[in-house]
């Protein structure tokens, strides 16, 4: 029988002016991502929704979900194929496309991971292993959307 997790956490709007939705220019779209122990996102609309660029908007925690579970799976992977990961850093990007009627979807999300692993020999088998996090990834798996792979990995000079 499968396993099953569970994750609670509780998002507070607070971007009522004091007029409430009275208008679609009257509220903010800022609110609080909390979590019991756990430090608050602040959270906001993306700018081009009247959301403030100084919080963190849902698009951009999707496009930091899938980076952050398919680095977790990678650097498992490594541990299992003897590679030693000195460094990983992830640059991805999203684009999501708006539809007439004012809804949207996200079209493709790309990785653009750059790892370091200690031993120059190991770098081909490093590339490799992403493919693999990919298919092992719980968010890369919940989502109707491609997500691409660019990844560059690096090692000393022998």
């Amino acid at each position: 029988m499968p396993k099953t997790h569970h994750y609670e956490l509780e998002v507070t709007w607070t971007g009522n002016s004091g007029t409430g939705t009275s208008g679609y220019r009257a509220f903010g779209r800022d609110h609080d991502v909390t979590a019991a122990g756990k430090p608050g996102i602040p959270g906001s609309a993306d700018p081009a929704f009247r959301g403030d660029p100084e919080r963190w908007n849902p698009e951009e925690l999707l496009v930091a979900a899938l980076s952050q579970c398919h680095m977790l799976w990678y650097l498992h992977l490594c541990v299992g194929a003897k590679i030693t990961v000195t460094a990983y850093a992830d640059r991805p990007y999203g684009t999501m496309v708006e539809t007439p009627n004012g809804s949207g979807h996200f079209q493709e999300i790309v990785l653009r991971p750059h790892v370091t692993v200690s031993d120059p020999a190991d770098a081909e088998r490093a590339v490799a292993l992403h493919e693999r996090a990919h298919e092992m990834c719980f968010i890369a798996n919940s989502v109707n959307f491609k997500v691409h792979h660019e990844p560059t990995v690096s090692a000393p000079e022998a």
